[in-house]
């Protein structure tokens, strides 16, 4: 009760209404078959041929020079060669389900939630180096300072959750290259900003009261900060002192709710199972584990980033040790939701920011790679109102160029605003005297992708 007359009190000395603060909950601009998101950052850039994209061709020409015609003009990332040679893969696909989508040998667990997922096998970016191709996937621009997707959904639909922040981040692995840029809240308020929970120690940095301060003493400050912000609000109109404002409330809670969400102890021991948890040791399962537990407490936006996919080289010796990794607890996150009534209104996204080659990148004593990929590959979608089984989109005969339904990373988002129920060219928001939003000038609905 206490917070909620401070917070009503700030807004009245504003002069306006509670709504004042930046993550209330406002509607959407059409009826949503979402509420929420679970995005599955693949960083680095995983392999679709040897995943999702099965193409028999790459191991009956395996070891011989790609067509000329593949690469007259193509810029590889490292690959030096004028025409390098085709790489196969040695892993085995079979059809699963009743939709009968091909899945790789590496990933027995999605195998059984195929007929949950919804196929993009056209995505295409323009970038080919990791900082600038991950800030166009969220941000909708290759250079840094604009929104990222979490940040314009929060700011588009506010938070559900009075007690977590409404955007929320883990990374699991080697930090993103294009590094805070991927949680950004750019020119946003700063309460749009992704929050990353950590790995160990404290989940949130900055939350626990120093020795000797009481809960009790820690109100009475928070409560006169906020008078004297509020005052201050009220002659400027800053919507970053609103941001402040809602920033001390939440930090409050949260040294509360923090520990809340990290503590497993309630969980059966069929759930930890699962997902494969252990619950002392933080790994990916965990995270996914943790996804589902924010969503269900109204966090709007989680994104749980797993790399690092960048495998220039020894691809076959390492990647099946990361998918191992990941394909238990992606799949138990499909079954969780679903078996808990969560599933039809959260969008599940699984993609990195772009594919790697299908053929070879050369390295000293057969430590083969996949160089950067950019022209198709493979991302995939499950719940909020997405067809599961559907196929979007198809790639040569070598996985190397669409041939149908390519999907532009601007199509893409797009088509998650409008599960959101947003508009994408009417999300916008003013900055330097123009509107700005995530798609840019671009962007169009994958209409084949939706239920």
């Amino acid at each position: 009760m206490s917070s909620m007359l401070t917070g009503d009190a700030a807004a009245a000395a504003a002069g306006g209404p509670a709504s004042r603060d930046p993550l209330a909950v406002r509607p959407s601009h059409f009826p949503a078959a979402a509420k929420r998101v679970i995005y599955l950052f693949m960083m680095g850039g995983p392999s679709h041929l040897d995943l999702f994209d099965h193409k028999p061709a790459l191991n009956r020409f395996d070891g011989q020079p790609i067509p000329a015609s593949y690469v007259e003009g193509e810029r590889f990332e490292q690959i030096t060669e004028k025409q390098p040679r085709i790489l196969g893969s040695p892993y085995s696909f079979a059809r699963y389900g009743e939709t009968g989508s091909e899945v790789s040998q590496l990933l027995p667990h999605l195998q059984q939630v195929v007929d949950e997922l919804a196929f993009v096998r056209s995505a295409r970016t323009e970038e080919t180096v990791h900082p600038l191709a991950q800030l166009l996937l969220f941000t909708g621009l290759r250079t840094a300072g604009r929104p990222s997707l979490g940040s314009w959904i929060n700011y588009g639909l506010g938070s559900q959750s009075q007690d977590l922040p409404g955007f929320v981040s883990t990374v699991r692995g080697p930090v993103p290259q294009a590094h805070d840029g991927i949680i950004s809240n750019g020119f946003l308020a700063s309460s749009y900003h992704g929050v990353p929970l950590r790995n160990q120690g404290d989940p949130i940095l900055n939350l626990n009261r120093p020795t000797g301060i009481t809960a009790a003493s820690n109100r009475r400050v928070l409560q006169t900060i906020n008078r004297l912000n509020a005052e201050r609000l009220a002659k400027t109109g800053d919507a970053e002192i609103a941001a402040r404002i809602r920033a001390y409330e939440l930090a409050f809670r949260m040294q509360s709710s923090a520990p809340q969400l990290i503590d497993l102890s309630k969980e059966t021991q069929r759930t930890l199972d699962l997902y494969g948890v252990q619950p002392e040791t933080p790994n990916f399962a965990r995270d996914c584990l943790l996804a589902r537990r924010m969503v269900e407490k109204g966090v709007r936006f989680v994104q749980l980033s797993l790399g690092d996919w960048d495998h220039h080289s020894n691809i076959f010796g390492s990647f099946p040790q990361l998918c191992q990794q990941m394909d238990q607890p992606v799949a138990a996150l499909i079954q969780d939701l679903k078996q808990r009534g969560l599933l039809d209104d959260t969008l599940v996204i699984w993609g990195g920011e772009f594919g790697r080659t299908p053929v070879a990148q050369p390295q000293k004593a057969a430590r083969v790679g996949r160089d950067h990929h950019v022209h198709s590959f493979t991302m995939w979608f499950a719940g909020g109102g997405t067809q599961p089984g559907a196929n979007v989109g198809a790639t040569d005969d070598l996985g190397f160029h669409p041939t149908e339904g390519s999907v532009h990373i601007h199509d893409l988002q797009a088509t998650i605003l409008h599960l959101l129920g947003l508009d994408h060219t009417r999300l916008t928001y003013r900055f330097q005297g123009r509107d700005f939003r995530l798609t840019d000038v671009h962007g169009k609905i994958i209409h084949a992708l939706l239920a």
